[in-house]
């Protein structure tokens, strides 16, 4: 561990980084009734923490006489950070990314003087790729996070908020992906101050740290189970260094849902009016968490936020503003069922009376009912929901949809269902890579045999877009079907059961 803090304190980072500003929260701090400061690694030159490491890790390459260059395998904020960092040293970069990356990514690398290539569907193809160019070319491969000098550049942040924070920490929350960034931190804080608890934040679906320390060891999650939301720190697997770190000083890994990052990038936006990429905000979700969980937290305590990034999408904002209402508890999604007949309709919105509703959809089902799927907002979050919830109870019958996937991302944006029942019909919610062919690809797979039945796509302005679908699948077919979905290597989810489909998309019984 000692070797780290050397390390650290001989980085040099601030030829190209800047000392990020440690500021106090006071909206987000008189709403949690805490003391939260949040460490802004979002105003560094490449709006993210990674120039750091990326910076230390080459200026020490360029010294040694067979130096040619330097590449790495990054869709995202390293590959900024390489990129800035080989053109402050006057080195050549090359970048290797996804096909499905998005274009604002690819033109940022383009535009910092990499030379960029794009090749394979996911991170871990890419890589495979840049390694085999460096030990072709010669090109030093910089890792994103398992190398000891980007773990001390990322650690040089540890040292600045021992040096900014004069006030007692409590606690500092990290957002955790490959886990670089949280052993930077706490192997300089906790060398420092062992007090100060460390707690690393990660994305449900992306959790590869709290997998490791659960496990005692690292653990690779599957490449089907990753989901990419959180794409700034969407790992299969930690790194060897940082996890080495971790086992010793992180004092407690959390997971948070995209609904409660959603939530948190909002808090970020009202408190500093900027818009933080979904990993970037994982630490404050991380702290609203904690709290919700933990009722012995003094009030005086003081918790720190490193927001990691504002490399963000714009086209993924109208995704994250849905969310960010659930992440708060503060919408609900209700699927109610009124009587079909005059005046139903006019006493049920009666009833709602003057909530704010963000959503209002009406489907006649039969002769005799008719289903409304209403979005509502309440200031006053969980506890007043119930409320309403209970009243609406009384004289309908309704089901809770506000924490349904199928509901939030495609039912409230489609219209009704069929007018019969359709045989063999199954429905599944996929992941597509956001790709020219990617769609063919998989008509291609389905061939001439499943007949499509329903079918909704929405782009999020991610690597991935979610499609909805309905096949019928004939009797005796299902499992080549499902062997058929594995060859193409999408994730994919059945929702055939789904109350949210049997509610809005289907024919009455």
């Amino acid at each position: 561990m000692n070797r780290y803090i050397r390390k650290i304190l001989e980085a040099n980072v601030y030829e190209v980084a800047d000392q990020s500003p440690l500021e106090l929260a006071p909206i987000i701090s008189t709403r949690l009734n805490r003391r939260i400061l949040l460490k802004r690694e979002d105003l560094q030159p490449i709006f993210s923490f990674k120039v750091r490491g990326a910076f230390n890790k080459i200026r020490k390459l360029v010294a040694e006489p067979d130096h040619v260059g330097v590449i790495t395998a990054s869709a995202g904020n390293h590959a900024q950070g390489v990129a800035l960092a080989a053109a402050k040293l006057g080195t050549k970069a090359v970048i290797v990314m996804g096909k499905n990356t998005p274009d604002i990514k690819v033109d940022a690398v383009n535009a910092l003087g990499a030379k960029v290539i794009l090749t394979g569907e996911s991170y871990d193809e890419a890589a495979e790729v840049a390694r085999q160019m460096s030990a072709e070319q010669g090109y030093t491969y910089v890792h994103p996070f398992d190398d000891e000098d980007v773990i001390a550049g990322q650690g040089t942040i540890g040292m600045e908020i021992m040096r900014q924070c004069r006030e007692p920490i409590d606690a500092i929350f990290v957002p955790v992906g490959g886990g670089g960034l949280i052993a930077g931190i706490a192997a300089y804080v906790k060398y420092l101050r062992p007090d100060v608890r460390i707690i690393g934040v990660e994305a449900q679906g992306s959790a590869c740290m709290t997998a490791a320390l659960n496990a005692g060891k690292r653990v690779s999650l599957k490449k089907e189970d990753l989901d990419q939301f959180a794409d700034g720190t969407a790992v299969r697997q930690v790194g060897k260094h940082g996890f080495e770190i971790a086992r010793q000083s992180i004092d407690q890994m959390l997971t948070v849902t995209v609904d409660q990052i959603c939530a948190a990038i909002k808090d970020i936006f009202e408190e500093t009016r900027v818009i933080t990429e979904p990993a970037g905000a994982l630490a404050l979700a991380g702290i609203k968490h904690y709290l919700q969980q933990s009722t012995d937290v003094s009030s005086d305590a003081s918790l720190i936020a490193v927001v990691s990034g504002a490399n963000v999408n714009f086209d993924r904002l109208r995704y994250i503003s849905e969310r960010s209402e659930a992440g708060e508890k503060r919408e609900m999604l209700l699927g109610v069922t009124i009587p079909e007949k005059p005046g139903s309709f006019q006493s049920f919105c009666k009833l709602l009376g003057k909530q704010h509703v963000t959503e209002f959809n009406y489907r006649y089902r039969d002769r005799n009912e008719a289903q409304v799927l209403v979005g509502i907002q309440s200031a006053g979050g969980i506890d007043q929901n119930a409320v309403l919830k209970d009243k609406l109870s009384q004289h309908y019958s309704l089901v809770d949809l506000s924490s349904n996937e199928v509901a939030a991302l495609h039912v409230r944006h489609m219209g009704g269902g069929p007018l019969e029942e359709l045989s063999n019909e199954r429905l599944y919610r996929f992941e597509f890579p956001e790709r020219p062919g990617s769609l063919l690809r998989f008509l291609k797979v389905l061939g001439r045999q499943y007949n499509i039945t329903l079918f909704h796509y929405r782009n999020h302005g991610a690597a991935f877009g979610r499609v909805f679908i309905g096949l019928q699948i004939p009797n005796g077919a299902l499992s080549k079907f499902r062997t058929d979905m594995r060859s193409l290597g999408y994730r994919y989810w059945e929702e055939t059961h789904n109350p949210a489909c049997d509610l809005f998309l289907r024919p009455s019984a």
